[in-house]
């Protein structure tokens, strides 16, 4: 009893105070403000909760949750217990997603174009269970690579695979064998790869085995010469070079110019659960991705995702590359290159449908998944654009800065190949190797 009148003298006191202090309602408004953090939910609730778990790899395009986490961008948008935490490989990734924070897992990631939709779909799942996915924004367009190893450095491989074919098949007829690394089944990097060499003539499932090797383990790998080539983000690529482990054959932007790579995926449960900290997260990504495009800002992105917590490599191997300057380690240098890694220039952080069909549609190609799979309700499901659109507008990105379609239209390959979105089928019929008939 004692107690509850303390208690209703306290709050009588409160309101006394605040009207006495302020006048009245406008008093109470500026209080409760307090409460909530600066522009887009002052005048509206917070975020549900004031935390999530966001795993990552550690690769250059992770930067934008590393930029988000040091430089204030959750907390400023009212999610000051985010935390960003390294993952092993894809697979891990992939694992603490199932999970879940509630499970010990994580709640969200900085994870492959593709993998949002197979764990949606059940297609890399214990038991083929599905976890739905939100994907929410893409992360980056460009700069990931494909490696070849120094025993074909006379070869001096670039774009055309094909003079790598002869020196496979010598390779294979010795009795040896000959591996190209990717880092996860489907994903961006395995599609990179598999596209390149189909491109010049070599079957990735026939002429080639294909491995998974997680991206930080990719240059000692290289090293002791468990793969012929890869492909793997950055700064793997610049590093195996600086290691004189290999070198580079192309930029994946050089397959396809302004490619679309990561994205911020989320589960669709904890997105359902906490819509308002969803946007709060999603807004500070983005926030986050337009600091580490410009171009004055990437010294200082380089020397941050170099830290131990984050990408615990030299600056050096990550400093370069962001700024578009190319030394490829085989006397191939290019400066100033518009196939940089873009945050969000050109579009970059949104997440165009038509992109993530083009992903389902290679899966489709090489057998990883059905072609009786609806892609078009899937997409539906996983890619939340809408979401994307909400919070630019709360952010007031510019209308230049916001595409006025889902789709960015037809895409060509440098091979000459063309994807329509309109027509998935077409495309897969100009394609002489694959999984699949059309």
């Amino acid at each position: 009893m004692k107690r509850d009148q303390t208690d209703r003298s306290f709050q009588k006191l409160s309101r006394r105070a605040l009207l006495k202090a302020g006048g009245g309602t406008a008093a109470l408004l500026a209080a409760a403000k307090l409460n909530f953090p600066a522009g887009a939910f002052a005048e509206t609730a917070g975020p549900e909760v004031k935390a999530a778990k966001l795993g990552f790899i550690a690769l250059t395009d992770a930067a934008p949750l590393f930029v988000a986490k040091e430089k204030g961008m959750f907390a400023k948008y009212g999610m000051p217990d985010v935390e960003v935490e390294k993952q092993a490989s894809w697979g891990t990734t992939r694992d603490n997603l199932v999970l879940g924070s509630e499970g010990n897992g994580i709640d969200g990631a900085h994870i492959l174009t593709p993998m949002p939709y197979q764990m949606t779909a059940g297609i890399v799942t214990q038991n083929n269970v599905p976890t739905p996915m939100h994907i929410l924004a893409r992360l980056d367009l460009n700069c990931q690579g494909i490696s070849v190893s120094n025993e074909y450095a006379d070869l001096k491989v670039g774009l055309d695979a094909a003079p790598l074919k002869a020196a496979l098949e010598k390779k294979k007829a010795s009795g040896k064998s000959v591996k190209a690394a990717m880092t996860f089944p489907g994903g961006t990097h395995d599609l990179w790869i598999r596209y390149w060499m189909a491109a010049g003539g070599i079957d990735p499932d026939k002429d080639v085995e294909t491995i998974v090797v997680p991206p930080p383990q990719m240059v000692a790998n290289m090293k002791v010469g468990t793969m012929d080539c890869l492909c793997v983000g950055e700064p793997w690529n610049e590093q195996l070079i600086h290691q004189k482990a290999g070198y580079s054959a192309v930029t994946t932007g050089e397959i396809w110019k302004d490619h679309p790579e990561k994205v911020l995926g989320m589960r669709a449960a904890w997105v359902d659960k906490n819509p308002r900290a969803a946007k709060a997260l999603l807004m500070a990504v983005m926030e986050a991705l337009q600091w580490c495009d410009k171009d004055a800002n990437k010294d200082e992105l380089a020397a941050i995702s170099a830290k131990r917590q984050w990408m615990n490599v030299p600056a050096a191997d990550i400093d370069e590359r962001i700024k578009g300057n190319f030394n490829y380690g085989n006397g191939r240098v290019e400066k100033n290159s518009p196939l940089l890694m873009k945050f969000w220039r050109d579009y970059a952080s949104y997440p165009f449908q038509s992109h993530d069909l083009w992903f389902l549609t290679e899966n489709i190609r090489w057998g990883k998944m059905p072609t009786s799979m609806d892609t078009k309700a899937l997409i539906a499901k996983v890619n939340r654009e809408d979401l994307w659109r909400e919070a630019a507008k709360e952010l007031k990105v510019a209308a230049s800065d916001i595409p006025a379609s889902k789709s960015r239209g037809n895409e060509t390959f440098f091979d000459g190949k063309v994807f329509d979105p309109e027509n998935p089928s077409a495309y897969l019929k100009s394609l002489s190797i694959k999984r699949v008939d059309v």
